[in-house]
């Protein structure tokens, strides 16, 4: 089969990498999204085990039209049958339209849909459907007049991975969080250090990394009730493989820190329900305090854009005391994100790197400074700890 995953714009890369770690052959890699193919028990573990992904679509089938005609018949030729029983609930839940002649969302949805009933109509000989069954939601893409349509496998996004509870104002979201991470050379037994950690997902996230924790081994999945294409067998076999995978051996010093007292209880509250709260530190500290004894650190954070015109004015000096933190530590890197374009000159350093990621529908810059290459560590030798 031809699975899709869709992902945050800046995020392919990662994504591919991940899929491939997982053995899959990636087909095609796009904006904003990846394709890869695979059988059923690639369905499942893809969900459960990808960080970056927003969700699973099952591709079936794709077609050229420039207009209504030819968009209900291309659907109408697809095989539905194969994949929606004759109780299932299905409608288009999203259309998205670049560069094409068809762009309107809800008449496109419309058209889709009549097209799916006239063809289970003649296939299963029945004039009403009663859709009291399994979900069916269809998601489709039109590029350049090219239609591509898919089944979402996941339901409720990928990002939501069930810990947190309770959040900050402007929380990242947990995939864009998993992903910065994914983007620094950082791995478990280092030291992870976020100065403004809100309600805690980056170290949230680097924590499940660092114990080799599924991000999806604690949910469900829309398509677990699809039981007339994918065996409940299957899913067992994949949510046994990630608990098999679990291991704390590789965790290290991972620590968040917020000025908010609240946010930090907020942030301890949604670690535990992420089954990590042993695994970080959190304290109310201010940017100022930020400090560190060993060497060979990573600060990865999402600090404040500060969207609002009067936050803004106080940002330069917020920014500045974490470059000025960063600078007193021996040997760290620094990376964080967001949306202010004139940071570098605030900080007086161009970054090493510079990536432009979208959050959501704001335009962000993942600013990158990277520190030296620890020296190798002999065998046998102990991870650095939390002093």
């Amino acid at each position: 089969m031809e699975l899709m995953a869709p992902c945050h714009f800046g995020m392919e890369s990662v994504l591919k990498k991940e899929i491939t770690d997982l053995g899959y052959d990636v087909t095609e890699v796009a904006d904003g999204r990846v394709t890869f193919t695979g059988d059923w028990e690639a369905l499942c573990r893809a969900n459960i085990g990808l960080r970056t992904a927003e969700r699973i679509l099952l591709k079936v089938g794709s077609f050229h039209a420039e207009s209504f005609e030819e968009l209900f018949q291309g659907t109408r030729n697809l095989p539905w049958e194969d994949y929606i029983p004759v109780d299932g609930r299905f409608w288009v839940t999203k259309a998205a339209s670049v560069k094409s002649k068809l762009f309107s969302p809800s008449d496109i949805q419309s058209i889709m849909k009549k097209a799916m009933v006239e063809r289970l109509k003649g296939v299963y000989g029945i004039s009403w459907f009663q859709e009291t069954g399994a979900d069916f939601p269809v998601r489709v893409f039109l590029y350049k007049d090219e239609v591509s349509v898919t089944l979402d496998t996941t339901g409720e996004s990928l990002h939501k991975r069930g810990y947190r509870k309770l959040s900050a104002k402007a929380p990242i979201a947990e995939n864009l969080a998993a992903g910065l991470i994914m983007l620094t050379p950082w791995h478990g037994d280092r030291i992870l250090v976020d100065p403004f950690c809100g309600s805690g997902t980056i170290p949230i996230e680097a924590a499940l990394m660092a114990a080799h924790m599924a991000p999806g081994m604690h949910r469900s999945f829309l398509s677990q009730s699809w039981t007339h294409l994918l065996a409940k067998r299957v899913w067992d076999d994949a949510y046994e493989e990630a608990r098999e995978e679990v291991s704390l051996d590789d965790c290290g010093d991972i620590q968040g820190y917020d000025i908010d007292p609240k946010m930090v209880e907020i942030a301890r509250a949604n670690a535990k329900a992420a089954g990590v709260e042993e695994l970080i530190h959190f304290q109310a500290r201010p940017v100022s305090a930020l400090s560190h004894s060993k060497k060979y650190g990573f600060i990865i954070t999402n600090p404040p854009y500060g969207e609002r015109l009067e936050d803004k004015e106080t940002l330069p000096a917020l920014y500045r005391e974490l470059w000025n933190r960063y600078q007193s530590l021996d040997s760290w890197s620094l990376y964080f994100i967001t949306s202010l374009e004139d940071v570098e000159k605030t900080l007086g350093r161009k970054a090493d790197k510079n990536r432009k990621i979208y959050n959501g529908m704001i335009k962000t810059y993942y600013y990158q400074y990277l520190g030296p290459k620890p020296p190798r560590k002999s065998r046998g030798e102990n991870p650095e700890r939390r002093d």
